[in-house]
């Protein structure tokens, strides 16, 4: 189970979606030393499942078109819906997209600019208000934990997309420093350490990346 390379040169999956994501979940979970629920695990696995393998991401408008959506008008949409069921699916959508994109497209943000601790504050947020308007106790607890670790479920997700993709420009590493130096991430400082550059103890500070003599 896992990831193999075939005579081309190219990777393919050795599992189903779920045990690969899985895998890959437990073991970010493990070495971060990260205490979560196996529910709330196993949603971050459903959760890569379901914007990997689809268009979920976006809005579809009259014309068929895919687009993306804001987070901050979806996020107005879920405060102005009436009924509280309807609050709750759209808080959740939104809290599951700010996750998404803050841990899976960390450098993608960074590269454009956009704040990766709006995310973090705008899904953290959607989570808690998701967390109110459920009736199950199961859901409320579930989605309190998503609200309250959100930073860490962002460190997971950041660590599965970089084992998936872990290619490194010099670029690449200096939007990865950036990020570090934004969030004081402690796995970032280990994936810095490893390429030669150097960061304090995981305390961010102002200074450019040094590379090790």
């Amino acid at each position: 189970m896992g990831i193999k390379e075939n005579p081309a040169s190219t990777l393919t999956l050795d599992a189903t979606p779920e045990s690969f994501f899985f895998e890959l979940v437990r073991n970010a979970v493990d070495r971060q030393k990260i205490r979560i629920q196996p529910e709330t695990e196993f949603y971050v696995v459903k959760l890569l499942k379901r914007f990997i393998f689809s268009d979920a991401l976006y809005s579809r408008s009259s014309d068929g078109s895919l687009t993306e959506q804001p987070i901050a008008f979806m996020y107005k949409e879920a405060l102005e819906a009436e009924a509280s069921p309807e609050q709750k699916v759209l808080f959740q959508n939104v809290g599951d997209i700010s996750l998404f994109k803050a841990g899976f497209f960390s450098e993608s943000l960074s590269r454009a600019n956009l704040d990766i601790n709006y995310y973090i504050g705008m899904g953290g947020a959607a989570y808690h208000h998701a967390a109110q308007r459920s009736e199950e106790k199961h859901f409320r607890s579930l989605f309190s934990e998503l609200a309250d670790q959100f930073g860490r479920c962002v460190n997971i997700l950041s660590e599965v997309s970089e084992v998936t993709t872990p290619t490194r420009t010099e670029q690449d590493l200096l939007r990865l420093y950036e990020i570090w130096n934004n969030t004081g991430s402690e796995r970032l400082a280990r994936t810095l350490s490893k390429t030669g550059i150097l960061v304090d103890n995981g305390t961010p500070t102002q200074t450019s990346p040094r590379k090790k003599q």
